[in-house]
């Protein structure tokens, strides 16, 4: 037996006749589908309306009031204008809520219980446009199927744009917006497909690419480069809604750091080889990254440098920066000074005089000498270095060979398990048990199998690239600018201390690896153990006594 719905709620019209009231709820879920075409409802508002206009002829009613969520996710429940429709039919008296479709109202069952139930207390029946949804048992139950099928859409839509996301990453594709530099476009391919892709900014990318030689040279701050590329005229990109304006400082502070500009895609924590165009040379990225790095160090990252030594020399006896000042002779003529901060700023009980700066540059470059390693120093460095590279090598490879084994003997284990299970011996909750147990292991093990020669041949032309670098400081130290010398004195030392015009030291070399290959044992060490190989001893490094 079917049971027929509820009589719908009327209301008598001027001539007398009776009238049945309907309200209409129309939405898309994102600004685009709202404004597409350049209408101000879209294309999607109009064909709803239009749908849920013939659904009220159908149904002999009139449609007194219309609610439109523009650009609102079915995924909350919270949109404004359902809440006001809401609050309408609790203070009218409409028979009926109209909509497009079922996943127009909600996208989840529990939200979409709750809305329905907020129309039936108030006596109004939930009619779609283009589904047979109403309150009768047949109506009710394609209703809950609709809504379950809504349900399972958004979370597999979701996981679906991911994935595909995901996907075009993998393949060096650029995941949503490109940045400042670069424009998204669509071609046609030779099939005739429309394919988006992204290709320089024939307006700005010059002006990028400026911006990162520029800062590599250390003579230009973030915010200093900010103002000369406002005035070059860089600008955003207009859109439809927004006219190009002026960056800001934090989307230039981005842009030096973002490695899409040398040719990478990052997506997910994961770096991918892009098929954009770099608009930078990875030497010029890495050499920006080292000059960001050296301001931070130098904690100077608004202000003009005045010299390469600022921020690297310090008092020899209190430890304070030394800034730079001038001072005028009788003649008018300017010369330039370390002079303590310490000192001038009354912070510590220093008395060190103002010192001129060009006998410490002599003093800077003569230390660059003296500490450099010298070259039979280098050669028995390298021997011994070499040989314990090789040795702990030889016994990662014996210890690979063990994880490798064990990596065989879960593989194994697995499919012995999903036999057991297939054959009943093993229930479902432990077969997934186990299976996390071992895939978690053989995560681990691939990982450690896969990094052992790469670390090792990394490692290895780092090395030889530092004992190069240490072994003829002096001479490239003075064929470098000034701009370069600023990031070399911060990357072989922490700190250049001066005690007297005659007197330069360091206090350490900041880290790895120079720490240690500055180190006069390592190089009594290195020179033992060269002596042993050419006694014809078989020794090892670990085994030379200083």
């Amino acid at each position: 037996m079917t049971l027929a719905p509820p009589a719908p709620p009327t209301s008598l019209d001027r001539f007398g006749e009776t009238t049945t009231l309907a309200v209409s709820y129309l939405r898309v879920s994102t600004n685009e589908q709202a404004e597409r075409g350049g209408r101000d409802e879209g294309f999607s508002i109009p064909a709803q309306r239009d749908a849920n206009l013939r659904k009220a002829r159908d149904l002999n009613a009139i449609v007194v009031e219309e609610f439109i969520d523009a650009g609102e996710s079915a995924r909350k429940a919270d949109r404004p204008e359902l809440m006001r429709m809401i609050e309408y039919v609790k203070t009218h008296k409409v028979a009926y809520c109209i909509v497009h479709k079922v996943d127009r109202l909600a996208r989840n069952r529990a939200d979409d219980v709750a809305i329905h139930l907020a129309l039936k207390d108030s006596g109004v029946i939930l009619v779609s446009a283009t589904e047979n949804i109403d309150e009768t048992p047949s109506g009710m139950l394609l209703h809950g199927i609709m809504s379950t099928i809504a349900e399972f859409y958004s979370p597999n839509l979701a996981n679906e744009v991911a994935k595909g996301m995901t996907q075009k990453a993998s393949s060096g594709g650029t995941v949503g917006r490109a940045p400042i530099g670069y424009l998204n476009v669509h071609k046609r391919d030779e099939l005739g497909r429309d394919v988006p892709t992204v290709i320089p900014d024939p307006d700005r990318a010059a002006l990028v690419r400026w911006a990162f030689e520029a800062y590599a040279t250390g003579n230009y701050s973030t915010s200093m480069l900010h103002s000369e590329l406002i005035d070059r005229g860089l600008t955003s990109v207009p859109t439809p809604k927004r006219p190009a304006k002026a960056p800001g400082l934090s989307t230039i502070q981005q842009m030096l750091s973002n490695p899409y500009y040398k040719g990478d895609v990052i997506f997910r924590g994961a770096r991918y080889d892009g098929l954009h165009e770099p608009l930078v040379s990875a030497e010029l990225w890495y050499r920006v990254q080292n000059v960001l790095t050296a301001h931070q160090v130098s904690g100077e990252k608004t202000q003009t440098h005045e010299h390469y030594l600022k921020g690297s020399v310090y008092c020899g006896d209190c430890g304070s920066r030394l800034m730079v000042t001038h001072a005028k002779n009788g003649k008018g003529i300017v010369y330039p000074y370390f002079m303590c901060a310490g000192r001038h700023s009354k912070r510590t009980n220093c008395v060190r005089q103002a010192m001129p700066i060009e006998p410490i540059e002599r003093q800077v470059e003569d230390y660059y000498r003296r500490v450099q390693i010298p070259e039979h120093i280098v050669t028995a460095l390298r021997q011994m270095l070499v040989r314990q590279f090789d040795d702990l090598h030889t016994a990662n490879k014996a210890a690979r060979h063990t994880l490798a084994a064990e990596r065989d003997k879960l593989r194994d284990e697995r499919r012995s398990l999903l036999h057991a299970h297939h054959a009943g011996a093993v229930p479902l909750d432990l077969l997934k048990e186990e299976q996390d147990r071992i895939a978690r292991r053989l995560v681990f093990l691939d990982a450690q199998i896969d990094a052992g020669q790469i670390e090792y041949d990394q490692a290895k032309a780092h090395l030889e690239d530092c004992l190069t670098l240490a072994g003829d400081m002096h001479a490239i130290y003075m064929s470098i600018d000034d701009s370069i010398r600023r990031i070399c004195n911060q990357a072989f030392f922490e700190r250049i201390h001066v005690y007297e015009i005659e007197n330069v030291d360091t206090v350490r070399a900041p880290g790895e690896p120079f720490d240690a290959l500055l180190a006069p044992n390592l190089h009594a060490a290195a020179l033992a153990y060269d002596a042993s190989v050419r006694a014809g001893e078989d020794v090892k490094p670990a085994d030379v006594q200083v």
